[in-house]
């Protein structure tokens, strides 16, 4: 988290509240879950959804489903038509994830695919409207070059934990993780194929587009 606390909490308080549904899945993530952080939650969920529904993206593309609340949450800003596709590695995560995605009115729009993320980019081909990047942070530098030539004229990219709870900024912190969200930062600064606003959302949200 970058914001302190109670500007975090003043923020929640101002948007619109998740359905029953979504606050159930919240609940069972800190509940079970020993990586509950990892929970979007209400403030980037809106946020995800806001894009989703000003794009009119129809065709979605999630890196790192966990539990289902983001994908859930996009979900709810869809087109008619549209569908997000999510990638997931762990069963357990995505067992969740089918629960939850099975009782909203939107499971239909949702398929979860498993296995490593680069190897179903491939094989769904295509360009994107909408692509949301939030796994494996080691291997965000090649989701970024994987995704950059796939995004449409329109599309967005969204590649969250860019700040990294300020860790970009440790100059002792020299981890794999903070090198690569480091990394992947200062490729998109300069990359002129693309123009990219960093966002103090949450942990840091990065959207990218097409020039």
């Amino acid at each position: 988290m970058i914001v302190p606390d109670e500007i975090d909490a003043y923020a929640e308080a101002h948007t619109t509240p998740p359905s029953e549904l979504l606050a159930e899945l919240a609940a069972e993530t800190r509940e079970t879950m020993s990586s509950a952080q990892m929970l979007t939650g209400t403030v980037e969920g809106r946020f995800l959804e806001q894009l989703v529904f000003g794009l009119q993206a129809k065709r979605v593309l999630e890196l790192g489903t966990f539990t289902g609340y983001s994908s859930l949450s996009m979900a709810m800003g869809l087109p008619e038509g549209g569908h997000i596709d999510t990638c997931e590695v762990s069963e357990e995560h995505a067992e969740v994830a089918r629960r939850y995605h099975a009782r909203s009115p939107y499971g239909d729009r949702i398929t979860i695919h498993m296995g490593p993320a680069l190897e179903t980019i491939e094989r769904l081909g295509g360009e994107w409207d909408f692509a949301f990047v939030d796994a494996d942070k080691e291997n965000y530098g090649n989701y970024y070059e994987a995704l950059v030539p796939r995004l449409a004229p329109a599309g967005l990219m969204a590649i969250d934990n860019t700040l990294w709870s300020g860790r970009v900024l440790d100059g002792d912190d020299d981890t794999e993780t903070t090198r690569s969200i480091r990394e992947l930062n200062d490729r998109i600064a300069s990359d002129d194929r693309v123009v990219a606003v960093q966002l103090t959302v949450r942990d840091g949200v990065t959207l990218v587009r097409r020039r």
